[in-house]
């Protein structure tokens, strides 16, 4: 089986870099990690800045429809598209709520015109776990600073809430493959490996981060599953 494997991916590699050599410059396909990370930044959802990779934003809707979960606990809010977007998601479903969290007033003000999100500004150290004490079902997602020790704090601190059967996402492990490690002083990928070694109820949903290849998400192990 894996010489199969093995001789259909050198099949596919000799076809592809025939086609480049044959097609016309305006027909290659040229796109990497980078790029995209260049794009995500022009992501617009219902006109709202949603700085979020494409790959991720469709995960999301199948892991919301799957979960249908009654609260969302966003940690980091900027303009308010990836709220919006979870907010109109849950409309579809009939039910549930968002919490967005930020420590600036930045967002669009469509986000407070919406009946299922609550925005909280004075930064996740401050909102109130009590928040979600009606919720049966609760996903969380980490989306801040993505510095290393900021991450390990909100995993810390949000583990607890997020119910069995649903996720704790944490955003952006991808600024290592970006060269961005240092600045992030091992980033969220430091804080996921040590959470994961303390927290054995949490596991890596590799369906998810593997959906469209290996790691292809921005995510890089970041959906993490609490096992019932």
């Amino acid at each position: 089986m894996l010489f199969q494997e093995l001789k259909h991916d050198i099949y596919r590699k000799i076809s592809k870099l025939k086609w480049k050599l044959s097609c016309r410059k305006d027909e290659i396909v040229d796109f990497d990690v980078y790029s995209i990370y260049l794009g995500h930044h022009k992501v617009t959802y219902c006109g709202v800045e949603a700085i979020r990779c494409p790959f991720d934003y469709l995960i999301y809707q199948m892991i919301i429809s799957e979960v249908k979960p009654d609260l969302v606990i966003e940690i980091g809010t900027n303009k308010g598209g990836g709220a919006l977007y979870i907010a109109d998601l849950m409309n579809n479903l009939g039910h549930g709520a968002v919490h967005t969290i930020d420590i600036i007033d930045a967002h669009d003000p469509l986000i407070d015109k919406h009946p299922r999100i609550t925005t909280f500004l004075n930064g996740w150290q401050q909102y109130d776990l009590y928040e979600a004490k009606n919720a049966s079902k609760v996903l969380v997602i980490e989306d801040s600073s993505h510095h290393y020790d900021n991450t390990m704090a909100v995993l810390q601190k949000f583990a607890e809430v997020v119910t069995p059967g649903s996720y704790l996402i944490v955003e952006d492990g991808i600024v290592n493959e970006l060269g961005m490690t240092k600045k992030y002083d091992g980033g969220p990928l430091r804080a996921i490996n040590e959470f994961l070694r303390n927290h054995p109820e949490f596991i890596v949903d590799k369906n998810w981060s593997n959906l469209f290849g290996h790691n292809a998400t921005f995510n890089v192990k970041g959906y993490l599953y609490k096992q019932q």
